[in-house]
């Protein structure tokens, strides 16, 4: 199964670009959107922008996540509080 989301640009540089989500910006690739430019919103899949996306497709994304219990406004937790939320290693069984 593959997974894309959506993600604000906010730097733009050639065929690269950065993207923020939840506080969080990541560096990815983007030569197949035409007229890249910070501020547009781009579906995300393994580090590429695959197509642009509007605001009403954003909003209404974020409506459906919302009655899910999902915030994508939301600031990710530090590192420490994920850690703290991962379930405990588990030996094999010998």
């Amino acid at each position: 199964m593959c997974l894309a989301v959506p993600a604000r640009l906010v730097e733009v540089t050639g065929d690269r670009g950065v993207i923020e989500i939840g506080g969080l910006r990541r560096p990815i690739r983007i030569p197949f959107i035409e007229d890249p430019k910070p501020g547009d919103y781009v579906l995300v899949h393994a580090g590429f922008a695959i197509r642009k996306w509007s605001e009403e497709d954003v909003q209404e994304y974020r409506e459906i996540l919302k009655e899910m219990g999902m915030d994508l406004d939301a600031p990710a937790p530090a590192p420490a509080a994920r850690e703290a939320e991962a379930p405990p290693v588990r030996e094999p069984p010998r």
